[in-house]
């Protein structure tokens, strides 16, 4: 078996990217690509290679700026209001239209509604004019000879028309960098395949291609390369005779027993840098095999996204003359704490809404291989090394992904989970496609308190209160005593037992779970409020469950647990059981609301996620969900 390779190095990040320079350097890799010729209509988006200067001046003659008639400015010197002049048409006064050449003879052009014209041919003027006036010059615009367009100047769509106007119908541009892209791993299996158990769908290559097409390459990708040191090589060597700019060895790059990437590397060229100071992303790998780069990618897709965004796409914009993108950077509060490894450059992927006049950002899931973070995020957060991380309240600088303005349409939901929470979303983007929800799944008491803390504009709760019969509303008073809120329905829910197809135990009841491996829903999730009241009704305790401390997060993780055979039941929604083809013992119907705290009741934004709530449509679709019923959505629960 081939050796594992370790980290060599856990380098910080401006290292790497500084040996890597000194790298290309050393190779004449460095600079800008030469240049190619394109099409005009080609050309979009390409860089200049070469300053770009007029072949024609624009206009090139000189011409008419409007319908009128072309006259000598001298003739109509006497003309005044009260003293028409008369110029002979077809002598002295030419008829022309906007854009004419100016005949012979003329310098000036008078418009069309400030003159008369006779019956015996004949003009009749009542103002002067000064000589060029209502005329464009020759050279107005452009000049042969003038520079129109710089060296490495991104092509835009009026650049395009400009170019075009002075003469030209093709421009030299940067050739674009070429990207090999090789994945490898014997577990995956491309996207066109259904995977079987113990693989995975490749898919990073489609998020790496689609940053090097967007940072202006070309990439082409490889066919997956098993878990082999020789099948590795020889990829790299058939990649290498394709002459590439550079090439991605996707996955490999940690320092298990079927990691290769780094091996490879060692026995073709340099290996320059094994392992970054960067989460997520750490076992980044940097290589030369010649004069071609090798960049290994890590295989969890946040860091590999991470890693085209930090190194990969810089890399091709400098190929092309540009300097690294800049997005718009925004200060946001944290609504969390976030402790990072202090020898790290640690970004992660922020949520952000404005409530009331401030940015929050709201940390997503941080696992390397939550690909749906990637998805949601509206911006990326960097705490560098040497910081220990940011409390709940902090301020810190956010790289959005989204427009301040889709941000600031954003409606914060933070609460319970509910699978309708995205039918609703789709219908409010229907309805308004400037706004959007964001959902965050905290439970309905986190839910209250993200509220109490003005990190939400309103929460999803259904907490039951066996003492009054009733939901959320003694919740609210306890943990918002001091925060005006409507409440609003949203749907009633069926809660039950979710169980293996068949219900191979014969469960009947909620008793019948003793000796069975139980997945929970986490503290302050309503279903689990639920679930412990039905365990009282039940005289059943707590630590008698099997699997109790066994949390998850939404509905859907516990009945994916429950299909995986992880747990044997969980409580959640009879869609959530359907969706995983599970079977479901209904228990009870429950009230799922949403909390509305008064100051954002009245926003714009609020105020159309409550008719879009209301609407006919919404209600209809929503009801014929399995397990939801409509008849209440949209009602204030009265206090």
């Amino acid at each position: 078996m081939s050796k594992r390779h370790i980290y060599l190095e856990d380098v910080p990040l401006d290292e790497a990217r500084a040996k890597l320079q000194a790298a290309l350097l050393a190779a004449g890799r460095l600079g800008p690509l030469p240049g190619e010729s394109v099409l005009l209509d080609r050309a979009l988006g390409r860089v200049t290679a070469a300053p770009v200067r007029a072949k024609l001046s624009s206009p090139h003659y000189h011409c008419a700026a409007m319908d009128g008639y072309a006259v000598a400015a001298a003739d109509t010197r006497d003309a005044r209001e009260t003293q028409a002049i008369s110029l002979r048409l077809g002598r002295e006064a030419q008829a022309v239209n906007t854009g004419d050449p100016l005949p012979e003879n003329t310098d000036a052009v008078i418009m069309i509604e400030h003159v008369n014209q006779t019956d015996d041919g004949r003009l009749l003027i009542y103002a002067s004019v000064a000589p060029w006036q209502h005329v464009r010059l020759m050279g107005e615009d452009m000049v042969t000879t003038e520079t129109v367009l710089q060296v490495n100047h991104q092509l835009r769509p009026v650049d395009l028309g400009a170019l075009a106007g002075c003469g030209h119908a093709t421009v030299m541009v940067r050739r674009k960098p070429r990207v090999a892209i090789i994945p490898t791993g014997g577990e995956l299996v491309p996207p066109d395949r259904r995977p079987e158990r113990g693989q995975l769908i490749e898919f990073n290559s489609l998020i790496l291609g689609a940053q090097i097409r967007e940072a202006g390459g070309e990439a082409t990708t490889s066919e997956i390369v098993g878990d082999s040191l020789a099948g590795l090589r020889s990829a790299l060597q058939e990649a290498l005779d394709a002459a590439p700019d550079l090439i991605l060895v996707l996955s490999g790059s940690s320092a298990g027993s079927h990691d290769f990437t780094a091996g490879a590397i060692e026995e073709l060229g340099d290996l320059l840098v094994h392992g970054i100071a960067v989460r997520p992303g750490h076992p980044v790998i940097m290589g030369m095999i010649g004069t071609t780069p090798i960049i290994g990618v890590p295989g969890y897709p946040v860091s590999a996204a991470l890693t085209g965004e930090l190194l990969i796409a810089p890399l091709i914009r400098a190929w092309q003359g540009l300097s690294p993108a800049e997005p718009a950077t925004v200060e946001a509060v944290s609504t969390r704490k976030i402790v990072s490894p202090i020898g790290d450059d640690d970004f992660l992927r922020v949520a952000l809404a404005e409530i009331d006049g401030r940015l929050r950002a709201t940390p997503l899931q941080r696992g390397a291989g939550v690909i749906t973070s990637l998805v949601q995020a509206d911006g990326l957060a960097h705490i560098p090394r040497f910081h220990e991380g940011v409390d709940r309240g902090e301020a810190m600088r956010v790289s959005l992904y989204r427009s301040l303005s889709q941000i600031k349409s954003t409606i914060m939901v933070m609460g319970s989970h509910d699978p309708m929470l995205d039918l609703l979303a789709t219908h409010l983007r229907l309805f308004s496609a400037a706004r959007r929800i964001v959902s965050v799944n905290l439970g309905s008491i986190g839910g209250l308190i993200a509220l109490r803390r003005g990190e939400a504009h309103l929460a999803g709760s259904h907490l039951f209160d066996p003492a009054t019969a009733s939901y959320n509303l003694s919740f609210i008073r306890k943990y918002l005593p001091n925060e005006p809120c409507q409440l609003v329905t949203f749907a009633q829910r069926e809660q039950g037992l979710i169980l293996p197809p068949g219900n191979p135990r014969g469960i009947s009841e909620i008793s019948d779970i003793r000796g069975l491996r139980y997945v929970n829903r986490q503290r302050g999730a309503g279903t689990r409020v639920l679930f412990d009241h039905l365990l009282d009704q039940h005289g059943i305790a707590s630590h008698e469950i099997t699997g109790y401390a066994h949390e998850e997060y939404t509905h859907l993780g516990v009945a994916a647990a429950v299909a995986d055979g992880i747990g044997d039941c969980g409580m959640g929604l009879r869609s959530a059981a359907e969706a995983m083809g599970l079977d479901f013992l209904g228990l009870t119907w429950e009230r799922f609301d949403l909390v509305i705290p008064r100051r954002a009741l009245e926003t714009t934004s609020l105020q159309a996620l409550l008719t879009v709530l209301r609407s006919a449509d919404f209600k209809r679709e929503l009801g014929a969900q399995s397990g939801y019923r409509s008849d209440e959505t949209g009602q204030v629960v009265e206090a």
